[in-house]
């Protein structure tokens, strides 16, 4: 199959926007809890806020923006870390008329400045002093001579704002409100990008508005009102704030939680029915949970109890569980599912998975472990989902068929092309990179993929990312990547060998894992650098390695890899904000390394 489609039926009116999502609760239930936030003195610890108060929240917020003197169409930046207070001035932005620009607060001065300067932002909203101070200095390096405003979240900034709007009328909100429509411009995203200076992607009220309709019906089971999920990764990042507007529009509760090293402990306490995650937090689970298990002498009952849920997970999508398998499955839910599934609340049943593939191995082991991921796909520039799997269309090791509204093509050289409500208006003053980006009203993804008989999607490498190797074999370094990743002691694994005669890989040692699986071998304790020259370690990976390589032919291989000291990481600039490595920028720092491998004396 070469083409897929999935129609949407919608009669969303045309003069809706964001906030009508939010309004639609006060005419039904103003009482559905949409948020919920930190309360010690809730017996919870989380104390829940409802549709009513969060629209009187924003509303004020939005009059004290139109009191400062923000117009219709202006653009307002927001900075901050994952909590509530992002999405709470999100929607205050539109509920003034305004279109919201966000900074991962990860970002260098420069990245704010050249994000704040190219979006032409009056105004910036940021969590803390910290973050005040980036923008300060971002504003005396770079010419920002729209910038007007910086409002602090933390330290009473936002109440300040609030009063400031005091003498803003219900009416003149209202006419802001729906000064909007779904054709307009809801926000402008810029891509975290794994190469060159970040493109701001035009996304309208429609883009949302259409594909929340769309998720709702498709995946109504999962994300609906009284079904709580907490919110880990950033905002600032399509994929979680298409979630977060997804979740207003059904009445879904979200809470936030701003550092991933509290998440278990959150996780517990609150007691999610769904998450949504990149694939390598799923990888960390998994391997953390293989860690602990090896650490305390039971690493052969959880790999029997992994390739149990594996086994089971398979046999129940082919429609036939054997009885023995079920025995089997059954024992190793009391032994090993059900503390996994305790550890992440007790009460997740489902997870959605985005930003980059997850595997068939990893989707069959949490399925058959009780977590049901749905694996989907999508860009910035397609508002998250194009396509997804959901519980009543679902084939683990895909990313699902088109969500309603949506089309999905294959092109002759195996490029994803997408058209439908998802797909974005095009980049912020670059006509010309737009023009690039379209054909006949097909977007360019960039991504290669294929199709299945019944329209189900699966993803085969990044078209930019293809290896050609000196003997002309062309090599998809994601699946290799993939399977060496998958391995405990590796963190991150990147696949080289373009114009180059061979294969190779550079790898990076998990900083948590590393000490148990020295203890555990009867090592010495030892850095990641000390361990990265470490012979045992190193004939370790090489396994790795070796089994990776019986995925492929010989050519497409790995036949070096070396072990590099330190870890890729977004601190360390080898990572964008959603976790993928930014090659280009690890071949420039670790090219002596890369050229040492090619060398004639190095083989």
């Amino acid at each position: 199959m070469k083409h897929a489609t999935t129609p949407l039926d919608s009669d969303v009116p045309s003069r809706w926007n964001c906030t009508d999502l939010l309004e639609s609760h006060l005419e039904k239930d103003p009482q559905p809890a949409l948020f919920s936030v930190r309360d010690e003195a809730e017996q919870s610890g989380w104390r829940d806020i409802t549709a009513r108060e969060f629209r009187t929240q924003a509303a004020a917020l939005a009059k004290g923006l139109i009191a400062q003197g923000v117009q219709a169409g202006d653009r307002i930046a927001i900075m901050a870390s994952t909590r509530y207070e992002w999405t709470l001035v999100d929607f205050a932005v539109w509920y003034a008329g305004a279109v919201s620009v966000p900074v991962y607060e990860s970002s260098s001065p420069s990245q704010i400045a050249w994000i704040l300067s190219d979006s032409g932002a009056v105004g910036i909203a940021v969590e803390h002093p910290a973050h005040e101070n980036a923008v300060r200095h971002a504003a005396t390096s770079e010419s920002l001579g729209s910038l007007k405003h910086v409002w602090q979240m933390e330290d009473d900034g936002l109440q300040e704002l609030v009063e400031a709007g005091a003498s803003v009328t219900d009416e003149e909100l209202e006419e802001r409100r729906t000064s909007a429509r779904l054709e307009d411009l809801a926000t402008i995203i810029y891509t975290s990008g794994t190469t060159g200076r970040p493109k701001g992607c035009q996304l309208t009220h429609a883009n949302f508005v259409l594909l929340s309709e769309a998720a709702a019906s498709a995946i109504s089971d999962v994300a609906h009102e009284g079904n709580r999920t907490i919110m880990f990764l950033p905002l600032a990042h399509v994929f979680a704030r298409y979630i977060s507007v997804l979740c207003v529009a059904v009445g879904a509760t979200v809470a936030h939680t701003p550092d991933i090293k509290n998440l278990l402990p959150d996780l517990q306490s609150y007691r999610p029915d769904f998450i949504l995650a990149v694939p390598r937090v799923f990888e960390k689970v998994y391997n953390s949970a293989r860690a602990n298990a090896e650490s305390s002498g039971r690493g052969r009952v959880f790999d029997l109890a992994a390739s149990t849920a594996i086994a089971y997970s398979t046999a129940s999508m082919a429609g036939r569980v054997p009885l023995a398998l079920r025995a089997r499955h059954a024992l190793f839910d009391a032994l090993v599912y059900r503390k996994l599934r305790a550890a992440m609340g007790g009460r997740v049943r489902h997870a959605v998975s985005g930003g980059g593939p997850l595997g068939e191995r990893l989707g069959h082991f949490f399925s058959g472990a009780g977590l049901l991921i749905l694996e989907g796909y999508g860009l910035t520039e397609t508002t998250a989902p194009a396509t997804v799997n959901t519980t009543e269309r679902i084939k683990i090791g895909t990313v699902g068929p088109p969500l309603p509204g949506n089309e999905v093509r294959i092109a002759e050289d195996g490029e994803i092309l997408v058209k439908g409500v998802c797909v974005f208006e095009g980049y912020w003053g670059r006509e010309d990179l737009t023009a690039e980006a379209f054909t006949d009203g097909w977007f360019h993804t960039g991504d290669l993929g294929s199709l299945d008989e019944d329209g189900f999607l699966s993803i085969t490498g990044r078209k930019k990312e293809i290896i050609v190797t000196a003997g002309g074999k062309n090599v998809v370094p994601g699946l290799l990547e993939d399977a060496v990743r998958a391995q405990s002691l590796v963190s991150q694994c990147l696949v080289i060998g373009d114009n180059r005669p061979f294969v190779a890989a550079l790898v990076t040692l998990d900083a948590e894992v590393l000490p148990g699986w020295l203890e555990r071998n009867g090592l010495p304790e030892m850095t990641p650098a000390e361990a990265a020259q470490n012979e045992r370690v190193r004939a370790e990976v090489q396994s790795y390695i070796d089994e990776a390589n019986t995925t492929v032919s010989r050519a497409e291989s790995i036949r070096e890899f070396r072990i590099v000291e330190h870890d890729f990481t977004e601190e360390s600039g080898h990572l964008t904000p959603s976790l993928k490595i930014k090659r280009a920028k690890v071949a420039q720092d670790y090219s002596d390394v890369v050229e040492e491998i090619y060398t004639p004396r190095s083989r």
